[in-house]
């Protein structure tokens, strides 16, 4: 599932951390994050799903 997660980490930020975390704050600093940088939101993303 994990590997699911990350493909959705690379194409849509977002939608890899509401999988992994649900609508936390963490869901909404990667939407911010993937706003002001599309990079940013793929690391930060990425991040979160590969800690939990």
């Amino acid at each position: 599932m994990d590997i699911i997660r990350l493909i959705f980490a690379i194409i849509l930020p977002p939608v890899g951390v509401f999988l992994q975390v649900g609508f936390s704050g963490a869901f909404w600093l990667n939407i911010l994050l993937t706003l002001l940088g599309y990079v940013p939101g793929i690391i930060h993303a990425v991040y979160i799903i590969l800690k939990r």
